[in-house]
């Protein structure tokens, strides 16, 4: 008895899973198809999205952040971003071009990635071309320019600048416009605003020097700082301020000159933006 019991048992039990699938669809291939989740030997079922079938697989993975590194002092060897396809911000004014450069020593910050930042902030309708006595066209290796913009190690700041070294701050000095990467990646504590408008002050500020424009002092206490103000340092009761133009229209300025500590070290060369 005990032993036709258990041949019934196993009967049902080897049927069962052919009934579910029955039931739910799962596991059954129509005639002439291959078991779902197969494929040709070796490789998973494609979905039509072009990613293999399954948990593990239909998530694509993010892609890997890639960490920015550079050394205090960098080799003094330079990646040359390529020109604007576009003429730049249309206008009137004079043309002045300019390259852009980014130290090889750095690591995570491609040329391309930081040539589209700058140029856009030196588009933008709020930057220099506002007042219509320029226009600013970024120009590719070969090509001739007025300036060129570094994006540089510490060290390699304190070179081309030719000032009183700190390794801090950023620079124009003749034909060069410094920026040092410290100040790109960290930005400045208390600076008030975010580290994108922190790098658009720092591109419009190294500029205006270029453009010709001395050090300037906060007009007022709760007003917008001017962007030759070296906000680097302070801003004595001002608010962040990126940019030139801000209302597009007329330029925001303070009275002229630096404050007692923050005097330019070296006649030609405007540091400690």
């Amino acid at each position: 008895m005990s032993t036709k019991v258990t041949h019934r048992w196993r009967t049902a039990s080897a049927a069962l899973p052919v009934v579910v699938a029955l039931l739910t669809g799962c596991g059954m291939p129509a005639a002439g198809q291959p078991p779902t989740g197969a494929g040709p030997a070796g490789s998973p079922t494609v979905a039509a999205t072009g990613r293999p079938t399954g948990s593990a697989d239909a998530t694509p993975s993010p892609l890997p952040v890639v960490p920015i590194s550079y050394p205090a002092v960098g080799g003094n060897r330079w990646s040359t971003a390529a020109g604007e396809t576009a003429p730049g911000r249309p206008g009137g004014g004079r043309l002045l071009r300019y390259r852009i450069v980014v130290e090889r020593d750095i690591r995570g910050l491609p040329v391309g990635d930081v040539a589209t930042a700058i140029t856009a902030t030196l588009n933008d309708p709020r930057g220099w071309t506002a007042g219509g006595a320029w226009r600013l066209r970024r120009v590719g290796a070969g090509e001739a320019t007025d300036f060129t913009i570094y994006l540089a190690t510490p060290g390699t700041r304190d070179t081309l600048c030719q000032d009183v070294p700190d390794g801090y701050t950023s620079c124009r000095n003749g034909g060069r416009v410094v920026l040092n990467v410290a100040r790109w990646v960290k930005g400045v504590p208390g600076y008030g605003a975010s580290l994108a408008t922190y790098r658009q002050y720092m591109v419009n500020h190294e500029v205006g020097h270029k453009l010709g424009f001395g050090h300037e002092r906060c007009p007022g206490r709760g007003r917008p700082a001017p962007v030759m103000q070296q906000q680097t340092l302070g801003r004595h009761g001002c608010t962040a301020n990126a940019w030139p133009y801000p209302e597009g229209r007329v330029r925001h300025s303070g009275p002229v000159g630096a404050y007692d500590d923050e005097i330019p070290r070296r006649e030609g060369a405007y540091s400690a933006q």
